[in-house]
């Protein structure tokens, strides 16, 4: 199995239920979601021109969409060859879900990694049982593609991105079709405006949810 990898870096974990956690970001080219406030949009097309060697992916200096063809040995070989420290891998995009993450996922677990999937929830979940999965549900997208309800059981964590009212009861209406048991439930400010931020914390305090706030972009870090 070979991915198509835009970059590969060692980072801080910045939101959600890892925050704060030394991780190496494996982030995939590709995604049809088609997020509005999305911060990565050169991971959007899989264009063939745009193949490089793949030593390249580990230079992050924001080449518009390139991206090279890796097998999870290759990854993994690449975080040796970087002499990288941290232990948990963190798989993004792009939307990872697109493509069959067990290979990757149980080859990094062999290899004595932790794994974390950060998906949109609208493609299956296709990875290792010991995988932290992140759904990030992306509602009524440029690309029309539903939330499936399997991604959403298959999910760990269930992180919402919140700007006003109308996205929490997006979220309720995804809730109310599955199991929360053992599942924490976040809610991200899409801004950094106070009154998405405020509005997030108003809520998590109501209903015992976690605030998750990207402090990667408080840090100016990747």
């Amino acid at each position: 199995m070979q991915y198509p990898v835009n970059e590969i870096f060692q980072t801080i974990q910045g939101e959600g239920q890892w925050t704060g956690v030394p991780a190496i970001f494996v982030r995939l080219q590709g995604c049809p979601v088609g997020c509005p406030w999305c911060d990565t949009r050169h991971t959007w097309e899989l264009q063939p021109e745009n193949a490089v060697a793949q030593q390249l992916i580990f230079q992050t200096d924001g080449q518009i969409g390139r991206w090279s063809k890796l097998t999870a040995a290759d990854i993994i070989d690449g975080f040796k060859a970087q002499q990288f420290t941290a232990k948990h891998v963190v798989i993004t995009g792009g939307e990872p879900c697109m493509y069959d993450l067990r290979p990757l996922t149980s080859e990094l677990h062999a290899h004595g990694f932790s794994s974390q999937i950060e998906t949109s929830g609208t493609f299956e979940v296709q990875c290792a049982n010991e995988t932290w999965v992140t759904v990030s549900p992306k509602v009524n997208m440029q690309g029309k593609l539903p939330v499936l309800t399997t991604a959403l059981q298959r999910a760990n964590e269930i992180k919402h991105p919140v700007a006003t009212e109308h996205h929490i009861e997006e979220l309720e209406q995804l809730l109310a079709t599955i199991d929360t048991e053992g599942k924490t439930i976040c809610l991200q400010p899409i801004s950094q405006k106070a009154r998405a931020t405020e509005l997030a914390m108003r809520v998590c305090i109501e209903r015992n949810w976690r605030l998750s706030v990207q402090t990667h972009k408080y840090l100016q870090i990747d």
